[in-house]
């Protein structure tokens, strides 16, 4: 027996005897993952060491094509549960990741990626490319909907919580996956929202938003990080050895592997036109600190030309491959490469525990974001009838949103999603209001701005005692290529909104939609308004129990909702020194600001104080407030600090979270919460791009969102070491 069969030697020992043993052609096949739902474009008897799209039966063929090869090396399989096990009929689809963070609950975001990956991995799948750890900038970008929102330290903590939840006990465990960190890094920096733009970055800005995100998860184990489509200062992802070697995998100390994103090495060639043949971008794209090469049939050929050329040696293809074996080999996949499980399909897919995990995301993540006149909940004693309408109020491809059967990823022939998986809005209503008649007009179409069906919409409302309007986006405006310019309602929808204002009846919006979209306000201001962003397979049970009372709301924003699409960017955590703080025509303060979400009770908060106003670098800080549900019914309130340092050496963020707590609460009862903050928590990046703490006065803010004038301050004085 071969060494490299050997599993009681260690894993580096067996990468040591099994390169040696393999040719050219072998060695820069491991190197690459091809799409298995598409010709692979490798001669008959050549596989890649790694397949993507590819589960269940077509995976069982695959694996016994690959126990025909000459050394028999498993496959490494790809795919993308992006929330949920996304394109296996059936599965388990929980709200979207943007959703998911608006509960700001990491054992929820650690136990949807646990679901997740057991329903993975009994259908052949090793490894995930989730979570998305891109930074939302300008919400016309239309990959919104994937990102955690705008925060970076929230985006690090959720991220962490899934990796947890992907990876399970560790690389040996049977029903975890490898989590991917990605994209990284900067992508989500575009020009105009346009998907994969250059994106306008230094070192310093880098540094300040987009790398502690990508830290924490190396910190906490990641296994695999995958590089964007954009350009830096010239610069492909795929080709920043600073950003792929010299940051992640010296400095971090990253142990995984780093996969391309989809034909990445191929746009060196084809759109970005920095290389001009395969042999220079094989070369550049090894160099640069890739391991594993998505979607690029071109490689194969590519890199034994530049073999050949002598633009490249076989010791470096050897080091990267070394990097894949190792993985590999400590997966255990050579004693058992992890084949579909069909028995344990039918056990854990889609089963009651997990749709419970998915109906407790889906209440978690709904967002109330307006209720005059306490107009939610619904009083049933005093409701005969519902109209609900809108065009999203019945659509479960708008409720699952991006990633999922039937969305551009996937081809048609698979079809998508079975639609008695998904409860709908008027599903939700319909079961939630036995007792009230529920009347459903669609109204009008997201795609098309015909108002032919307003007509019936706006009889069913003044037939109806309360509106439910269901409106937001669409699948055509959703993700990769799928920026928008504007972000208001598309096709019918706002004259559909107008009509039912008319009417004067009570009307709850109800947003189904991948991200933030301007709102005609002059239209709902008497109107409650809950966002469900894509809240899976139950949002609909979800929204039901918001309607009626069943359940108090308790998300909150990580993402702010604009007034008008031209005040992109309205991230919270800006840098201060622009002239004014309005536009000579409109305000700059977001309509619904980040951290923002309302309850059915009401909670204040009180007596904040710092364990001490003086602080030297290494000590630790505590924050207290206390707070007190002061309405009439059990609630759960996000309570987030945020920090300032008044004066420092370069200019920074006038305010950035730091911390934040669920407290739930019972009606009239009062807790203190306290925030431990490290003095390392107070770094900014300075004007050469360091990380530094730097000696001042700091101002600490507790409330229930970001905006200014719901917190109570405390200042305190970091004093500057002595000399």
């Amino acid at each position: 027996m071969h060494n490299y069969l050997n599993a009681s030697l260690s894993p580096e020992e067996r990468v040591k005897d099994l390169i040696p043993r393999m040719n050219r052609e072998e060695k820069i096949l491991q190197l690459m993952q091809l799409g298995a739902h598409i010709d692979l474009g490798l001669e008959e008897g050549q596989l890649p060491g790694s397949l993507l799209h590819c589960m269940n039966d077509i995976l069982v063929g695959f694996n016994d094509q690959n126990n025909e090869t000459r050394l028999k090396i498993p496959l490494l399989i790809g795919e993308d549960c992006i929330h949920g096990h996304s394109f296996h009929p059936g599965a388990t689809i929980f709200p979207t990741q943007l959703a998911l963070a608006n509960s700001w609950d990491t054992e929820l975001l650690e136990e949807v990626a646990r679901v997740t990956a057991i329903e993975a991995s009994c259908t052949g799948v090793h490894w995930t490319f989730s979570p998305v750890l891109c930074l939302t900038r300008d919400l016309r970008w239309g990959r919104v909907g994937e990102t955690f929102g705008e925060d970076p330290y929230l985006i690090g903590e959720f991220a962490t919580a899934m990796i947890r939840g992907y990876q399970g006990e560790g690389l040996n465990d049977p029903n975890g996956i490898l989590a991917t960190a990605k994209h990284y890094a900067g992508y989500s920096e575009t020009q105009g929202g346009r998907d994969s733009s250059e994106a306008d970055l230094s070192v310093r800005k880098l540094k300040s938003y987009f790398l502690p995100p990508f830290k924490k998860a190396c910190e906490a184990g990641c296994m695999a990080y995958m590089t964007g489509y954009q350009s830096i200062e010239g610069v492909p992802s795929t080709a920043n050895r600073w950003l792929l070697h010299d940051v992640l995998k010296e400095e971090w100390g990253f142990e995984g592997i780093l996969v391309t994103d989809w034909d990445n090495v191929g746009a060196l060639v084809k759109s970005q036109k920095i290389c001009a043949d395969y042999a220079e971008a094989a070369t550049l794209a090894i160099r640069s600190g890739n391991d594993l090469m998505m979607a690029t049939k071109e490689f194969l050929q590519g890199t034994l030309d530049a073999l050949d050329q002598g633009m490249l040696e076989e010791s470096e293809v050897d080091d990267v491959l070394a990097r894949i074996l190792l993985l590999k080999f400590r997966m255990g996949l050579f004693e058992n490469p992890r084949l579909p499980d069909f028995d344990r399909q039918k056990e854990v897919i889609a089963c009651e525990a997990h749709k419970q995990v998915n109906i407790k995301a889906a209440r978690e993540s709904l967002v109330l974001l307006q209720n005059p006149n306490s107009l939610l909940p619904l009083q049933p004693d005093a409701i005969q009838k519902i109209a609900v309408v809108g065009p999203n109020a019945d659509t479960d491809s708008s409720q699952l949103g991006d990633w999922s059967l039937g969305t551009s990823q996937y081809s048609a022939e698979y079809g998508k999603q079975p639609r008695e998986c998904t409860t709908t809005v008027l599903d939700g209503i319909r079961t939630e209001f036995p007792d009230q008649e529920v009347l459903f007009a669609q109204g009008c179409e997201i795609t098309d701005a015909s108002t032919e069906g307003i007509a019936d919409a706006v009889a069913a409302a003044q037939e109806a005692d309360v509106v439910v309007a269901v409106v937001g986006d669409a699948l055509p405006f959703i993700g990769e290529r799928c920026s928008v310019a504007t972000l208001e309602l598309q096709g019918g929808q706002q004259a559909l909104l107008e009509a039912l204002a008319q009417t004067g009846k009570p009307m709850i919006v109800v947003l189904v939609s991948s991200k933030p979209l301007v709102l005609p306000m002059q239209f709902l201001g008497n109107a409650a308004i809950v966002s469900g962003f894509n809240p899976g397979m139950e949002g609909g049970t979800a929204i039901a129990e918001v309607l009626s009372g069943k359940l108090n709301p308790t998300g909150k924003l990580t993402i702010s909702f604009p007034v008008h699409v031209g005040q992109q960017p309205t991230f919270y955590n800006q840098v201060p020194g622009q002239h004014g703080n309005r536009y000579a025509d409109l305000t700059q303060e977001p309509l619904f600001p980040f951290g923002h979400g309302l309850s059915y009770t009401s909670f204040e908060y009180s007596d904040f104080t710092l364990s001490s106003q003086e602080v030297e670098k290494g000590d630790t800080l505590q924050a207290t407030v206390t707070l007190t549900n002061t309405g009439t019914r059990a609630g759960t309130e996000i309570a987030q600090l945020y920090v300032n340092d008044l004066v420092t050496s370069a200019t920074w963020v006038e305010k950035r979270l730091v911390g934040y707590d669920r407290v739930p609460l019972e009606a009239g009862e009062s807790k203190q919460v306290t925030f431990t903050l490290e003095t390392s928590d107070l770094w900014i990046v300075d004007a050469k791009a360091e990380y530094v703490v730097e000696a001042g006065e700091f101002r600490l803010r507790v409330g229930p969102s970001s905006r200014d004038d719901a917190h109570l301050t405390q200042t305190f004085l970091l004093k500057a070491a002595a000399s």
